[in-house]
């Protein structure tokens, strides 16, 4: 899962990056209106923590601005105002949920895995594409029926390909979900191949079946 945390309120926003990013999950900072319009319109999020306040904007309107460019991203209101105009609002903008400060982090998780279930999954707990079943409570991961173990980045990998299966995914499309910001930082993205090619090899080990197809002068696709 790949969020964005747009909240000014640094130790808050610190807190839930460090408790969230101990799971399956990659956490990127905005702290006020113009670095979220910033990243929302060069990276791709599957779920947007969003606080109505913002030093320089009203996080509506970054709602507003995600909407149009990303629709199909989730979005989690996050704010101290507890005013009903701002709830309805946001829900009427596009938002899937609201919380309000001060919350429990374990209930800011459950509420973001409930978020990409619906989102991705239609709310199902477990996926199956072909002989592949991926539970995505206890991150196991099933290939004709026998548990595989993968890295935490070969499971994201495998989850990204399924929720983009059939689509033609770039080195620098799978490089930006799986590492986010990091990647401007790298010189090239030969790295994805190789976790690419470890991932294929647990699955065919099992199954001799090519699920992940190498689309030349293009990058990779995932078809059951």
């Amino acid at each position: 899962m790949k969020l964005l945390i747009v909240e000014d309120e640094r130790e808050l926003a610190d807190n839930m990056q460090a408790y969230l990013s101990r799971g399956n999950v990659i956490c990127e900072m905005a702290y006020d209106f113009s670095e979220a319009h910033e990243k929302l319109v060069a990276f791709d999020y599957d779920i947007v923590l969003l606080d109505l306040m913002l030093p320089d904007g009203n996080g509506l309107d970054v709602l507003r601005l995600l909407k149009e460019l990303r629709p199909e991203s989730g979005v989690l209101i996050i704010s101290a105002k507890n005013a009903l105009d701002d709830k309805v609002a946001g829900l009427e903008l596009g938002a899937d949920d609201y919380l309000t400060k001060p919350f429990h982090l374990p209930e800011l998780n459950a509420r973001l895995n409930a978020i990409y279930r619906r989102r991705k999954f239609r709310g199902r707990k477990v996926v199956e594409e072909g002989n592949i079943r991926v539970n995505t409570d206890t991150h196991e991961v099933f290939v004709a029926d026998q548990l595989i173990t993968l890295t935490l980045k070969e499971y994201e990998l495998l989850l990204f390909f399924i929720t983009n299966k059939n689509r033609v995914l770039t080195k620098q499309i799978i490089a930006e979900h799986l590492w986010g910001d990091n990647v401007d930082f790298m010189d090239s993205f030969d790295f994805v191949y190789q976790h690419i090619k470890n991932l294929r090899k647990k699955i065919v080990t099992i199954e001799n079946q090519e699920y992940i197809k190498t689309i030349y002068g293009l990058g990779y696709k995932f078809s059951a």
